[in-house]
C-alpha cells in the first residue's frame, strides 16, 4: 500500500508540474523556478519512497530494466533541481517531468521482470551506482543538447516560437552543456575503472558489448571535451558529438539489459 500511495502521489506531482509548465507556455510566461523546485522536491521524496520498497529486497538491491530506468529518472530530476539553484536549467523539467512519470509507473507496473540483484555489501555496488550516476548526468547533457539544437534551428530559420521564451540564451545553454559533459565524463571514467577492478572479466561474453560500447562513448565524450578546449568546438559539432556519445551509452546499458531481461528469456 505504501508503494502504491507513494507512486501515485509522485505521478500526480510530475503531471501537475508538467501541466503548470504547459500553461505558462500557452500564456507566454516563464514558469516560476521556486514552484517547480517545490513540486520537484516533494515528487522526488514520494518517488524515492515508492522506488525504495521495490529495489530493496532481502537478497540485495534489485536492478531490473524498469527499476534502473526509474532510478535514473529520479537522479536526473534531482541533479537538475540542484543545478537550478545556480543555473537556469528548470526549462529541462518540461521534458524530464513526463519522462520521470512514465519511468516511475513502468517500474511500479513491472516491479520484478528479469531483475538482477546486487548484494548490498558487494563491492560491485560501487560500480553499479557510479554507472547510474554517469548515465544520469550524461542524460541531462543529451537533453540539453537536444534543446540547444531546437534553439539553433529556430534562430537559423528566424522562426522563434513560444518555447524559446522559456530557454536561457544560447551561450548559457552551451556552457551548461559542457559542464554536464565534463561531470558525466569524470563519472563514466570512474565507472569503467571500478568495473575493471571489481568485475572478474569486463570482456566476458555477457558484458563484452556493454564494455566496448561504454568505452566508445567515453572516447566520443573525451574527443568532444578536447575539441571544445583546444579547437573551440561549439554549436552543431557539440550537439552531434553529444547525441552520438549518448546513443552509444544508451545502447551499452539499456540495450544490453533489454536483450538479457526481455528477449533472451523467451528464446
Amino acid at each position: 500500500m505504501t508503494t502504491l500511495i507513494a507512486t501515485l502521489l509522485a505521478a500526480a506531482l510530475y503531471l501537475g508540474g508538467t501541466l503548470y509548465q504547459i500553461r505558462c507556455l500557452q500564456q507566454r510566461q516563464t514558469a516560476n523556478p521556486a514552484i517547480l523546485r517545490g513540486i520537484g522536491v516533494v515528487a522526488l521524496i514520494a518517488h524515492a519512497t515508492g522506488l525504495a520498497t521495490e529495489i530493496l529486497t532481502a537478497q540485495g538491491l534489485s536492478f531490473g530494466f524498469f527499476h534502473v530506468s526509474s532510478l535514473i529518472a529520479w537522479l536526473v530530476i534531482a541533479v537538475t533541481l540542484v543545478f537550478s539553484l545556480r543555473a537556469p536549467v528548470t526549462s529541462l523539467l518540461l521534458v524530464l517531468f513526463p519522462l520521470a512519470l512514465i519511468a516511475e509507473l513502468l517500474a511500479w507496473l513491472f516491479p520484478g521482470h528479469g531483475a538482477a540483484t546486487v548484494p548490498g555489501h558487494s563491492a560491485l555496488l560501487v560500480h553499479v551506482l557510479l554507472s547510474i550516476l554517469a548515465y544520469g548526468i550524461l542524460t541531462i547533457a543529451a537533453f540539453q543538447a537536444a534543446l540547444l539544437a531546437f534553439q539553433n534551428h529556430q534562430l537559423r530559420h528566424r522562426n522563434p516560437v513560444r518555447f524559446n521564451h522559456t530557454f536561457p540564451p544560447l551561450q548559457t545553454m552551451e556552457a551548461l552543456l559542457f559542464q554536464f559533459l565534463l561531470c558525466g565524463e569524470v563519472l563514466l571514467t570512474l565507472s569503467l575503472l571500478s568495473g575493471f577492478v571489481f568485475l572478474d572479466n569486463m570482456l566476458a561474453q555477457g558484458v563484452a558489448h556493454k564494455t566496448l560500447l561504454s568505452c566508445l562513448a567515453w572516447v566520443v565524450f573525451g574527443i568532444l571535451l578536447w575539441g571544445r578546449h583546444v579547437r573551440g568546438w561549439r554549436g552543431s559539432n557539440a550537439i552531434r558529438w553529444t547525441l552520438g556519445g549518448f546513443l552509444l551509452l544508451m545502447l551499452a546499458f539499456f540495450g544490453s539489459k533489454l536483450v538479457r531481461e526481455f528477449l533472451l528469456p523467451v528464446m
